[in-house]
């Protein structure tokens, strides 16, 4: 899973059947430095969203079959879906014990 941050919506002119009416959004992922500077700094890409998130929200990213199981037993072909909308992130450091 991966935090991202929402840029735009896009409109599929024409997709596959079994996506007709889903919700596509344009994405950002964040690296590790990202998240500490507050600055998405990944490629772009677009994911089948449910949720609803606004412009600039931060989300995790289900990716690959993790993704697709929100629809099972259903098969989508989808690679990337909105698993949540993340209010806030904080990181910490990790203990070298």
């Amino acid at each position: 899973m991966r935090i991202a941050n929402v840029i735009g919506s896009l409109t599929l002119s024409r997709c596959h059947p079994t996506l007709i009416g889903m919700r596509w959004l344009i994405a950002v992922p964040f690296s590790q430095q990202g998240l500490r500077d507050g600055k998405a700094d990944g490629e772009d890409f677009v994911l089948q969203d449910d949720l609803g998130p606004g412009m600039d929200q931060m989300i995790a990213v289900s990716e690959g079959v993790e993704a697709q199981m929100a629809f099972y037993p259903n098969k989508k072909p989808i690679d990337a879906s909105c698993a949540a909308i993340l209010d806030q992130v904080r990181l910490s450091p990790v203990s070298k014990d």
